[in-house]
């Protein structure tokens, strides 16, 4: 059970991926199927049960669109 809750603007995201390098569990990657209306492929939590909360990803993000919150 997912201890995290990971929220992503996507409408902001421009797919630069530095949240998913940051990650050390490798659960976020790019959403293949969707486009934001600035025409990028957003970032997507792969495995919300693997997350720790560490907020790397929000961290690195340089458009600060992630936001970690205990559930």
């Amino acid at each position: 059970m997912a201890k995290y809750k990971l929220t992503f603007d996507e409408a902001k995201c421009k797919g630069c991926l530095l949240c998913a390098y940051a990650c050390p569990k490798t659960i976020l990657k790019l959403d293949k199927e969707q486009v934001n209306a600035k025409g990028y492929n957003p970032v997507t939590l792969t495995d919300a049960g693997q997350c720790t909360g560490c907020a790397m990803c929000a961290k690195i993000c340089p458009d600060s669109i992630i936001k970690v919150e205990v559930i």
